[in-house]
């Protein structure tokens, strides 16, 4: 096979590669969700080695040779075949860039520091954390060294490839510097706003973990989320894993508030769908697989912020949470509900943060990072770094370190050079919402009747079923008429939130 067809060879070797991850994926699902503390060396050398057989697949000394020659023949190809070259290519260039030692040293060590991350959280010590996180940072820094002279980047712009295909800091500083021109104004705007409107009166909790879940798994079926091939658990940090044909789907429950759970649930189903809908002819290969984290991003907040923080959703969402916990009265009316989850308020949690204030986090957490990787910020000075980055741009400090930079898993899972795609994929949304209600006659209508067949059919056709096949801008410009900016993402904030 090797020898008459070295592209049909890359596909057997592909596909064996995406069964070892889906593995993986599966035993990182159990790690943050059901597996017993005791287990987590054992859990850590299984998921190692399944990255270094991973890494020997792709990095065999034969794979230039294959690739060159596939490449040759490239004209033969179909255009969905030609992309997954061209994506397989890709997932060399970063693969083989590192030493096989490194890749299971990133693993290990990433492990250890998620486990340790608990803890410390729990307790709200960042000084526990510094030994593993040290040396998460450290080997961080080794793989963005040797990607960045794979890739002929700069060591952050190579990390931030890993989660954004062609993703750079040029253009991430470019998007900030945009929102930046605008959104301290607006902020003090909509608080204004908010001052002369009526008080907003709290939900009278306490609101059972039962109810809570049942609640959430219903909107999610709602949304198109299929049980049969998936589930949803709880976790420490709410994430979506597993596979495409087996995604599952995380929250964490509060009985003081139940909002944050279920906006978690409608966030992590977002993301649930995307994987969901991914062509299913290609989920064994590189092309098949999600785009980058700007969309995946994108699609979860526009479940979340875009759709089911509507007026529509709401009046249809208000009567089931009256149901599910028993209440009624002024709190629990479709206008107060609607308010409570467009309140736009300075605070500390980044995951549970509004609309406004939430571009604001991230930009925080990339300037953070960016001074950490290069050496410009200690890590043991983090915490009064990030204190100080909160009363500057939030005008708010946390009163511990569980509130500030404990409180995402992201930098301890060996997540660096994600955070910069969240607000690229808040951007996003608001540009493919507003093109699926001009492209979808009724389509709000259909929201407000807990119908999102007709949004998710949108969402299947323009961003779903198109994997890797282009890059983010190109799937976006054909899905909406122009590549990554943020004057949709500033019409909608200033429509939901400053008009009368």
């Amino acid at each position: 096979m090797t020898a008459n067809d070295p592209y049909a060879e890359l596909e057997r070797r592909f596909a064996r590669m995406s069964a070892v991850n889906r593995a993986g994926a599966i035993l990182n699902w159990d790690r943050s969700t059901m597996m017993p503390d005791g287990a987590s060396e054992d859990r850590a050398d299984q998921l190692a080695t399944l990255v270094v057989i991973a890494h020997e697949i792709i990095s065999a000394p034969d794979m230039p040779e294959l690739l060159s020659r596939a490449e040759e023949r490239k004209g033969a190809l179909d255009p969905w075949r030609a992309a997954n070259l061209r994506e397989m290519r890709r997932s060399w260039v970063h693969e083989s860039a590192l030493p096989g030692d490194l890749v299971e040293a990133r693993s290990r060590a990433c492990n250890a520091c998620e486990h340790a991350w608990r803890t410390a959280k729990q307790n709200a010590d960042f000084k526990s954390l510094l030994p593993t996180l040290t040396e998460v940072l450290t080997i961080m820094r080794r793989v963005g060294e040797a990607k960045a002279a794979a890739l002929g980047t700069s060591l952050y712009d190579a990390l931030l490839d890993e989660f954004e295909p062609g993703g750079r800091s040029a253009r991430i500083d470019v998007l900030f510097a945009d929102l930046g021109s605008f959104l301290p104004d607006l902020l003090g705007r909509v608080i204004e706003r908010q001052k002369s409107l009526p008080a907003i009166i709290p939900l009278d909790g306490p609101f059972p973990v039962d109810a809570q879940r049942r609640l959430g798994e219903e909107m999610s079926r709602r949304l198109g989320f299929d049980f049969r091939h998936g589930r949803l658990d709880v976790s420490a940090h709410p994430f979506t894993g597993g596979t495409a044909d087996d995604v599952r789907i995380t929250t964490r429950y509060d009985e003081t508030d139940f909002a944050r759970s279920l906006m978690g649930v409608l966030h992590e189903t977002g993301h649930g769908l995307y994987e969901a809908g991914l062509p299913r002819e290609w989920r064994r290969q590189p092309v098949g697989n999600a785009r980058g984290m700007v969309l995946h991003e994108s699609q979860s907040l526009l479940m979340e912020m875009q759709a089911c923080r509507s007026d529509a959703f709401v009046a249809f969402a208000a009567p089931r949470m009256r149901a599910a916990f028993g209440k009624d009265g002024p709190a629990w009316t479709e206008a107060n509900i609607h308010r409570l989850y467009t309140r736009v308020e300075p605070g500390f949690i980044r995951v549970d943060a509004d609309e406004v204030t939430y571009p604001l986090h991230v930009m925080l957490r990339y300037r953070l990072e960016r001074a950490m990787l290069a050496g410009d910020l200690a890590l043991a000075d983090l915490p009064g770094a990030w204190n100080d980055g909160m009363r500057g741009l939030l005008g708010v400090a946390p009163p511990d370190d569980a509130l500030g930079c404990l409180q995402d898993i992201h930098w301890p899972d060996g997540g660096w050079g994600y955070f910069p795609t969240y607000t690229p994929g808040a951007i996003a949304a608001a540009q493919l919402f507003a093109a699926a209600r001009q492209a979808v006659p009724g389509l709000l209508e259909a929201i407000g009747k807990g119908d999102f067949a007709p949004l998710l059919g949108w969402l299947r056709a323009n961003v779903h079923s198109k994997g890797s096949i282009a890059g983010t801008d190109e799937i976006l410009t054909a899905a909406t008429g122009a590549g990554l900016g943020v004057a949709a993402f500033k019409a909608h904030l200033e429509s939901r939130y400053l008009s009368a």
